[in-house]
């Protein structure tokens, strides 16, 4: 299998696709402006206490309170606690956190009541992004991941995967930990380690050392509450810190500077694969050229087809997700059982790739055709669970109840991803009446003609479907070589699957949008 990742930098989002032989399996978006990310930390204060459920709720700068558990205050919170205070209390002197004595870890069955107090500065990390109605999850048992380490401040311990079965292994990489890491830091060796190298090991430590330093002076230089003092790695970056293997085949970009971020990063944790890392210079949009923009648009929707008229029904409700296998107009097997089972194993293998793909966590329930045959229901079972060990995120898959029902637990960290796949017409604007067809052409040249003449902008790209590019680009006196002839060479017709069938965008040379859209009320 061979893996591809794909960033599409846009001036108002970030978008990531991770393709597995060339189909799609992971999409995720980011606002460039969004800050409130998986990972990230604050110096907060605490807003309300909520003795009834043992929690409170702490400003982030959201528009929401955040939630913090009594419980995710973790064993060490009074250790981070007391240093944090000394930190806010001293801004000239830096206490390293070696030197730290820690204190006793919190009671299990203690109360936030007794723990925290209204108006205090505490150290949250964000778990959950906003989800819905809710605002942030938090916890204070600070980590700092890296692809083969995760640093824990105010512990001692090493803890080593249990993926890694070795018990050799397993012992080298606990004593190895013990000997590099510094005093009252615990760490976490990945699954990913197995097999490293010390100077690598040592030089990831180093790393994430150095995040806890920079988060440290943040602390004590900061004069508002809340503040950021530790930033998560960017999207692309932090999903390629997870994912990163040997089966990577490339990484393709169109931004100069997150090429740059990317490179940088490949180069530090393999520096024998950065030459996979390329930058699109394309004239194409990215997507449409990996030809991701179709598996988006057949790929989201209420309605997703697999194979051979097969098709599942997609519905997210309040408090779960609810997925229906339909076989549609199949008739391939002639026995019922033997139909329903392929069709089964179908859904199965397509779910997996939805669950991923839409990062759908919470409750999924999933009505597969009635099977008579046990070792049918069991075949289908091993499927699911075969398929799902691709999936990072934390899931729990019961066997088939006695009404044919499967249900999945998926860890859920982020909303999952909705993409409307439906297109409002970009001509008459939901009325039901637009201007003649034949007359798209003429509207495009009036617009050349104002941006030329009159806003005197000489290079742009016009992006149009692709079914009305070859239209313009036909023939040797094309209708984009009379539009050049006529209004200049600075002239580019880009086709744009993204695009409605009579939409258009014009692009200035440094890719801003030139908003020349206009809505004409139909008498």
């Amino acid at each position: 299998m061979t893996s591809e990742l794909v960033v599409d930098v846009q001036p108002k989002e970030v978008s990531i696709a991770l393709l597995e032989d060339k189909q799609l399996v992971e999409l995720q978006k980011e606002g460039r402006s969004l800050s409130f990310s998986v990972g990230n930390m604050y110096l907060g204060r605490v807003r309300k206490l909520m003795p009834g459920l043992n929690a409170c709720f702490v400003d982030v700068g959201y528009e929401k309170d955040a939630f913090l558990h009594y419980q995710d205050l973790g064993p060490q919170f009074n250790s981070l606690e007391k240093y944090v205070k000394q930190t806010l209390s001293d801004r000239k002197k830096l206490n390293p956190i070696t030197k730290a004595t820690l204190l006793p870890d919190l009671e299990k069955d203690g109360t936030v009541s007794n723990t925290l107090k209204v108006g205090q500065e505490v150290v949250v990390q964000i778990v959950k992004e906003p989800i819905s109605t809710k605002g942030p999850r938090l916890t204070s048992e600070l980590s700092f991941a890296g692809r083969y380490l995760v640093l824990i401040p105010f512990n001692d311990k090493v803890s080593v995967s249990q993926k890694i079965k070795s018990s050799a292994e397993r012992a080298r990489l606990k004593q190895l930990l013990m000997s590099i890491k510094p005093k009252n830091f615990g760490v976490i060796v990945r699954t990913v380690a197995e097999g490293k190298r010390v100077a690598e090991l040592d030089g990831e430590l180093k790393v994430l050392l150095k995040h806890w330093e920079d988060a440290v002076v943040k602390i004590q230089k900061a004069t508002k509450f809340p503040t950021l003092i530790y930033e998560e790695t960017s999207r692309a970056v932090g999903l390629l810190r997870d994912l990163f293997n040997p089966s990577f085949e490339s990484i393709h970009v169109n931004d100069e500077a997150v090429y740059n971020e990317i490179k940088d990063y490949v180069t530090l944790i393999a520096p024998d694969r950065a030459g996979i890392v390329k930058l699109y210079k394309g004239k194409l949009p990215i997507y449409d050229n990996f030809g991701i923009t179709k598996q988006v648009k057949s790929s989201f929707g209420k309605a997703v087809s697999y194979k051979s008229g097969a098709y599942l029904i997609i519905e997210h409700t309040e408090a779960m997700h609810v997925v229906d296998v339909n076989s549609g107009n199949r008739t391939k097997n002639p026995g019922q059982e033997a139909n329903a089972l392929e069709v089964n194993l179908g859904a199965a293998d397509e779910l997996a790739r939805q669950l991923r793909l839409r990062d759908m966590g919470g409750i999924i329930v999933v009505d597969f055709i009635d099977m008579s045959e046990a070792e049918n229901r069991q075949k289908l079972y091993e499927r699911m669970c075969q398929n799902m060990q691709k999936d990072r995120a934390r899931h729990n898959i019961l066997p088939l109840s006695k009404f044919g029902l499967m249900q999945i637990t998926r860890q859920r960290v982020r909303p999952a991803m909705d993409v409307n796949t439906a297109e409002t017409c970009p001509t008459c604007f939901g009325k039901g009446e637009i201007k003649p067809s034949i007359l798209f052409t003429d509207t495009l040249e009036s617009k050349i003609d104002y941006l030329v003449n009159k806003l005197k902008i000489k290079k742009f790209s016009l992006h149009i479907h692709p079914y009305i590019a070859a239209y313009v680009n036909q023939g040797i006196m094309s209708l984009k070589r009379k539009w050049q002839m006529k209004y200049g060479l600075g002239i580019k017709i880009i086709p744009n699957q993204s695009l409605a069938f009579l939409q258009y965008v014009f692009y200035d040379p440094k890719g801003e949008e030139i908003d020349m859209k206009e809505e004409i009320e139909i008498k």
